[in-house]
């Protein structure tokens, strides 16, 4: 098998598939109607000030902790969310100013393997029917192919013939999942968003989905935004690393510069979290301190400050750290790095 972490392509010779540009998804509070007249209006900063870009044939590797933005960001992308404020574009096009026709259009080049692979599948359809509908919905083949194409799909991810019939209630997870990515292959599309693929699955069991989203990778030249807080399976998967944190970015780099070499302190704090089978010596573990601050109108200052082991001095606390890049295609939010 070929090594999934293949080389970037330098950035300027090689086009953007996905461009986000100053991303904000804020959710109001709402505390009834007489304090919210009243009442200055409260907001959770999900998604806060974000850009980055995907580039083709590209794994896009997304982590952090729980509740640090990641799903909302990938659900932003694809309007199943609807942004504050920003810019999304798809091979040039800006998402989020197309109409509804437009959307639609467009929609069948991207689409999502969710992270739970029972509750995204309809318990009273078939098989055939789960697969089948994105084909009939974009018109990707006539009525008399369906069934044809179908079993082709099911094919390609590990399933037979004898599965078509069936509903969800009668499969492994690994095998909802897998019925998951052939409906989402069904309208041939270029961007995929796998939204924790492996979360609810056996360790065993992740192992083999992880193989078959990298044969897919392969053999549609698809682009991936992939979302976990699994960091060994980003490390395996990725070419290249944001790590999230309460709606921001704090650090982007190539995949092995941010689990080899990590700069920025939470990054550094991720990584030696990750399990490992050999001597505890190998990796000095980093324990946080500190209350995680709240994303309802954070106050000015690092995301980061309350926890940080290595803070500044007052400008932590007083400014946003400003995104540098500290070597080619190494990116920071840090004030240790300004």
């Amino acid at each position: 098998m070929n090594d999934p972490r293949r080389s970037v392509i330098d950035k300027d010779m090689e086009t953007s598939l996905v461009e986000l540009k100053h991303l904000k998804t804020y959710f109001r509070i709402r505390r009834g109607l007489i304090r919210d007249l009243i009442e200055k209006k409260r907001f959770v900063h999900a998604v806060d000030d974000v850009s980055f870009d995907i580039r083709r044939g590209e794994t896009f590797g997304l982590v952090g902790e729980s509740g640090c933005g990641k799903t909302t960001l990938g659900r932003t992308l694809i309007r199943l969310v609807e942004p504050t404020t920003g810019e999304f574009f798809f091979d040039g096009h800006n998402v989020f100013d197309l109409g509804p026709e437009d959307l639609r259009n467009l929609r069948k080049e991207f689409q999502v393997i969710f992270q739970d692979p029972f509750a995204s599948l309809n318990p009273r359809k078939t098989v055939y029917q789960i697969v089948a509908q994105p084909l009939r919905t974009h018109h990707i083949v006539d009525s008399g192919q369906m069934k044809e194409k179908v079993l082709d799909l099911l094919e390609k991810v590990g399933l037979q013939r004898e599965h078509l019939d069936r509903y969800p209630h009668q499969f492994s997870g690994g095998q909802r999942q897998r019925i998951g990515i052939a409906r989402a292959l069904g309208t041939n599309p270029r961007f995929i968003i796998a939204d924790e693929p492996l979360s609810a699955l056996d360790v065993s069991i992740q192992a083999q989905i992880l193989n078959l989203l990298e044969k897919l990778r392969d053999e549609f030249h698809l682009t991936y935004l992939f979302i976990s807080h699994d960091l060994s399976a980003v490390s395996y998967f990725s070419d290249r690393v944001a790590v999230m944190y309460l709606g921001k970015f704090a650090e982007l780099a190539r995949a092995e510069v941010i689990f080899n070499s990590p700069a920025h302190p939470y990054s550094k704090a991720l990584i030696s979290a990750i399990p490992s089978i050999r001597s505890s010596t190998d990796r000095k573990r980093i324990s946080l301190t500190g209350d995680v601050s709240t994303p309802i109108d954070p106050p000015p200052g690092c995301r980061f400050q309350n926890r940080c082991f290595a803070k500044k001095g007052s400008m932590c606390e007083e400014s946003d750290p400003l995104w540098t890049e500290i070597e080619r295609d190494h990116y920071v939010a840090c004030h240790l790095f300004a």
